[in-house]
């Protein structure tokens, strides 16, 4: 038998530059499809996961590997969907990736904010419907970014790559909640505010908290009762952090002006979903990280991490 140890890539499209780093160190097994059932057959044995989808990491995934698995590393973030808890009873190494996706995720949620401010989804529709009207000057107007405030609630990595990008767009101000304040928001011309206080004074909101206990559901009818009828509302965290049947509620009476969503409960959305039915509602399908250029580096990094995890190595990013 080979001493060289096993490690599964668990999704068939993941980027090559990850994936050759892989086979220069170990023997390296490549799921055909996206199937649960699949990953669960071919972990059997691995010394290592690189995880690459959003499919629950659970028991029973650790449970196929079998005792002898070191180190799991997700190419996200984000890892709701992970149970930490049993990976640390196992004594399994865990890495993620931060930073790496930072600038792309905020580019996308500058765009979601400029196309729901700007009513593109809506625009869009009365091009194809022929309803475009030349001359109403009071036809398809929208908010202005310039001299808004704009909320951040989470202020972490992402948060502060957004508040770093709204500087070219002469904002008025830049406000953000969380768990605390911090230094980098200072030295970014950020204010730290209650939650509350965001909420009444913000005319942009950005979601760019992660997905907790806490902090599910936490955008409600509550909450959008108390944002300004002309605000706009952007998510690039996660779909679970609004109550997704409060924000269609809030769209369709236009208690709020519009919202950006690149994540939404659940994903992926049918065709018929009310959301797909609001022409105050711009949506992505998580395209957050998908940049090539992001996406290959994203690669590279998940790949060494597991490497350094299967070597007994400190791991790039880590939660150990």
């Amino acid at each position: 038998m080979s001493d060289i140890p096993k490690v599964l890539v668990s999704h068939p499209r993941y980027p090559d530059a990850g994936v050759r780093l892989l086979k220069s160190k170990f023997e390296v097994i490549i799921c055909e499809g996206i199937e649960r059932e699949e990953i669960i057959r071919k972990c059997v044995g691995v010394d290592g996961i690189l995880w690459a989808n959003c499919e629950r990491l659970d028991a029973e995934i650790l449970d196929s590997a079998g005792p002898q698995l070191k180190a799991i590393v997700t190419g996200t973030a984000g890892f709701d969907y992970v149970d930490l808890t049993e990976i640390e009873k196992r004594g399994i190494r865990f890495g993620y990736t931060p930073n790496v996706p930072n600038n792309a995720v905020a580019d996308l949620a500058i765009g979601l904010m400029i196309a729901a401010a700007r009513r593109f989804t809506e625009g869009y529709r009365q091009i194809v419907d022929e309803s475009w009207q030349l001359n109403d000057p009071s036809w398809m107007l929208g908010q202005d970014i310039t001299n808004s405030t704009v909320g951040i609630v989470g202020f972490g990595r992402i948060g502060q790559v957004i508040a770093r990008r709204l500087t070219g767009f002469d904002v008025a101000k830049i406000i953000y909640s969380g768990n605390s304040e911090k230094s980098e928001g200072r030295k970014l011309g950020a204010t730290f505010v209650p939650f509350e206080n965001l909420l009444v004074e913000s005319d942009f909101i950005f979601i760019a908290c992660p997905l907790t206990n806490q902090t599910k559901n936490l955008f409600d009818k509550d909450v959008f009762t108390k944002m300004k009828p002309t605000s706009v509302l952007i998510n690039i965290a996660r779909g679970g952090i609004i109550k997704q049947a409060d924000l269609i509620d809030a769209l369709q009476s236009r208690s709020i002006f519009a919202a950006g969503l690149d994540v939404m409960d659940p994903e992926p959305l049918t065709k018929d979903h009310p959301l797909t039915k609001l022409s105050n509602c711009v949506l992505t399908p998580h395209l957050g990280s998908a940049a090539t250029q992001t996406r290959e580096n994203v690669s590279i990094k998940s790949a060494q991490n597991l490497i350094n995890g299967i070597e007994d190595i400190p791991m790039i990013y880590s939660l150990q």
